[in-house]
């Protein structure tokens, strides 16, 4: 009885055997197929993309002769010419119309000031200039007033 029921045992092991090798042959070839299908979804996205921006291409073209066609019959638009090109701003400028009576004044730009440039800033309450520790330890007089930047 001992052996029959050894042997019973040893059956069930290797069964138990087979059956942990058949499942993981099958998580194994499951994981390959996922991976496959995966890639096959991205190829899909990725191609789907380039047919957008094919199509889109194909429409840019279309519009691009209709557009000419519009130009040069509708509009008589022509391309520019190489002559037509300005070297500087001197050769653009040359193209201006003087001011017309009661036209806006131009518009200025600031310019770049020197440190020096700018008033010396003055405490209300102290009297005391904002300006170089140096320059008040040799006394020199505060500025009560700020000079006009004009």
């Amino acid at each position: 009885m001992v052996r029959g029921s050894r042997l019973r045992q040893i059956g069930w092991a290797i069964c138990i055997g087979a059956v942990f090798g058949g499942f993981m042959m099958l998580t194994f070839r499951v994981d390959a197929v996922k991976s496959e299908v995966v890639r096959a979804e991205r190829t899909i996205v990725e191609l789907e993309r380039e047919k957008l921006a094919l199509e889109t291409e194909f429409e840019t073209r279309a519009n691009q002769q209709q557009l000419a066609d519009w130009n040069a019959i509708e509009f008589g638009y022509q391309p520019p010419r190489a002559d037509q090109f300005l070297e500087s701003e001197r050769q653009l400028a040359s193209f201006s119309a003087p001011r017309a009576p009661g036209s806006p004044e131009p518009i200025r730009f600031a310019r770049e000031m020197e440190a020096s440039d700018y008033p010396a800033l003055v405490s209300p309450l102290a009297e005391k200039t904002d300006g170089d520790p140096a320059e008040e330890e040799q006394g020199a007089e505060p500025i009560l007033a700020l000079a006009s930047l004009d």
